[in-house]
């Protein structure tokens, strides 16, 4: 079976580390994300030692044991939040790839204090409670357009999938326990450039902003993106091109 040709090489990690604008401590997520989508979990471990060497604040400095536990949990959440963009196959596939490379001591096993409370919201709070949150998240990532939206998934030819959309928002995406709102908004981001969505891509770059990003730091979350989306090999794609992998319009942007 072929190996993959890596790609995440030290002077393509050192731009992304170092990209103007980007908000501190996500680069590590928003890359991790973007390979996850790609299919590209082994890259994910370069990505994962890079951010423990480098630090997480990319100063070039040996994270130390805290920073490397909120580095973990960081990835561990982002790679799971990409599973409402991207599907649960290749955040698993993420998963399992990244806990090959991570220390025992800094994974998060079952019957452990995991810090999302996710078990908890599961089998303890009332789920009204949690799709409340949900439905919260939601209006605050889409504002005014919000209940269009959501009338819209109702009105899809099957009410489910509104239902899945309320599921998702209320104990996955509005659980900002590690990953405030526009941090989750940034994998949303990181997770859609790859696969060429672009109606779903202009509703959570306006969310981010939502959520508190500004618009230079939205911005440098896409350039991220599509700097590493290029580097495995996407172009933009012609009009009348009848395959290819890439994008058939421009990338969405703030």
């Amino acid at each position: 079976m072929p190996v993959a040709v890596p790609f995440m090489t030290p002077a393509l990690l050192s731009t992304i580390r170092k990209q103007k604008n980007l908000p501190h401590d996500t680069w590590y997520i928003i890359a991790a994300t973007v390979l996850t989508l790609l299919n590209r979990p082994d890259e994910i471990r370069t990505v994962y030692r890079e951010a423990m060497d480098r630090g997480p604040r990319s100063m070039d400095i040996k994270a130390n044991l805290e920073e490397q536990l909120t580095i973990s949990r960081r990835l561990r959440e982002a790679l799971i939040k990409a599973s409402a963009v991207g599907g649960i196959p290749k955040s698993i596939n993420a998963l399992l790839s990244l806990k090959e490379v991570t220390p025992v001591h800094l994974l998060d096993e079952p019957g452990s204090s995991t810090p999302t409370g996710r078990w908890a919201d599961m089998f303890e709070a009332p789920s009204s409670q949690i799709l409340d949150r949900g439905q919260s998240f939601f209006n605050k990532v889409y504002g005014k357009v919000a209940k269009r939206i959501m009338e819209q998934m109702d009105r899809s030819g099957t009410e489910d999938l509104g239902l899945v959309a309320r599921l998702v928002y209320g104990h996955l995406l509005s659980n900002t326990r590690v990953l405030s709102s526009a941090e989750t908004s940034f994998v949303l981001i990181a997770g859609l450039i790859p696969q060429d969505v672009n109606p779903q891509l202009k509703g959570h770059l306006r969310g981010a902003l939502n959520g508190g990003a500004t618009v230079e730091e939205v911005r440098a979350v896409r350039e991220v993106a599509v700097t590493i989306c290029e580097a495995a090999g996407m172009t933009r794609l012609a009009e009348n091109a009848t395959g290819g992998w890439g994008w058939r319009s421009e990338v969405a942007n703030v």
